[in-house]
């Protein structure tokens, strides 16, 4: 499997808003623990290592 670098969500605004709003009323506290749980989740799915590594180095502010 290849990393999806492109735009692959249908209605991205909509998806935006909604991850917003999920975390709407959260201390920021709250909220990064959410996206971490995000974060495994979708990577549990996805359950490509070779992905999963590749999407870590282009997220890090310290890309080589």
């Amino acid at each position: 499997m290849k990393l999806q670098k492109k735009a692959n969500i249908p209605d991205q605004d909509s998806f935006y808003q909604e991850l917003i709003d999920s975390q709407r009323g959260l201390s920021d506290e709250d909220a990064s623990v959410m996206n971490c749980k995000l974060v495994i989740l979708l990577a549990n799915h996805i359950g490509d290592r070779g992905v999963l590594s590749e999407a870590l180095r282009l997220a890090s502010p310290k890309k080589n």
